[in-house]
């Protein structure tokens, strides 16, 4: 595993473990065992996803020290605010069975997450949060939140694969030091991106897969991805692209593949705001 220090020093590994949409706690707990038997050590998880219990109890039962894990969890729009967040924050850690979180993200740019951040802020000077930041703000939120906040995130997590490879939002979150993070990195299946031509001949130089070069070029960017899977075979797969770098050629190649624009979530629709707050993680 290679790691990369967040602007606090924090060290954080290039990939980890992602469990969105795996909310039968059963499967979740069993999905992140093998993953940490398979050596992961980033964990990702969120108020709503359903699982931070379930996330829980397969770190406690792993037997890995806690501080060789790296855990993250985010923040949902019904608790972007101040008051909201101190609890919000505090409800994960019970659910976790955790004393601190190494990541702690707000989860969508919705509500008031100014006051939910200084909340977060006040945990992190606290020693409850080691690195504080978001999910899904694109430039222009980013670079609000950063002008205003006195803690500049750590970390950004967007929708970062080969088909939108944001590479003006790259360009800005490295003007602020803030490390970027993929959720979705294989397009959530789209783009045939499994069995993409482009990418199953530059993988087949290397003896790799379409997928594991999608995760490769994407750490080589910088950027750190955590790949979801419930298959344990899947799992090691993905975590087994640190043995081959991708040449500047195939790099150039993949460039080619960005559409500009995301298939899968739409921040701008107003309905799908809507959405985002009526979807509710607890009373």
């Amino acid at each position: 595993m290679e790691f990369i220090t967040l602007n606090n020093g924090v060290k954080m590994p290039l990939e980890g473990f992602g469990v969105f949409q795996v909310p039968d706690a059963a499967i979740c707990e069993q999905a992140v065992t093998d993953a940490i038997a398979a050596g992961y050590r980033l964990i990702d998880t969120a108020a709503a996803y359903y699982n931070e219990e379930a996330v829980g109890a397969a770190i406690a039962k792993s037997g890995v020290p806690r501080e060789e894990l790296f855990i993250t969890t985010k923040l949902w729009v019904q608790d972007a605010s101040y008051e909201a967040a101190q609890k919000a924050i505090d409800t994960s850690l019970q659910k976790l069975g955790l004393d601190y979180l190494d990541l702690y993200l707000i989860h969508q740019p919705m509500g008031d997450y100014v006051g939910a951040y200084r909340a977060m802020e006040e945990a992190y000077h606290a020693g409850k949060l080691r690195a504080i930041g978001v999910s899904n703000f694109y430039p222009a939120r980013l670079a609000d939140l950063c002008e205003t906040v006195s803690v500049i995130p750590a970390v950004n997590q967007v929708e970062l694969h080969p088909f939108f490879q944001q590479a003006d939002a790259l360009q800005l979150m490295q003007e602020y030091g803030v490390t970027p993070e993929a959720w979705g990195p294989f397009a959530e299946g789209n783009h045939g991106i499994f069995t993409h031509p482009v990418l199953t001949a530059i993988g087949a130089k290397y003896g790799k897969s379409a997928a594991q070069v999608a995760l490769r070029w994407n750490v080589q960017r910088g950027v750190v991805v955590i790949p979801k899977s419930v298959k344990a075979e899947r799992m090691t797969q993905n975590f087994d692209i640190w043995d081959f770098t991708l040449s500047a050629e195939d790099m150039a190649e993949i460039a080619k593949l960005d559409i500009g624009h995301s298939e899968i979530v739409g921040h701008n629709n107003p309905d799908f705001v809507k959405m985002l707050h009526q979807l509710k993680v607890h009373d």
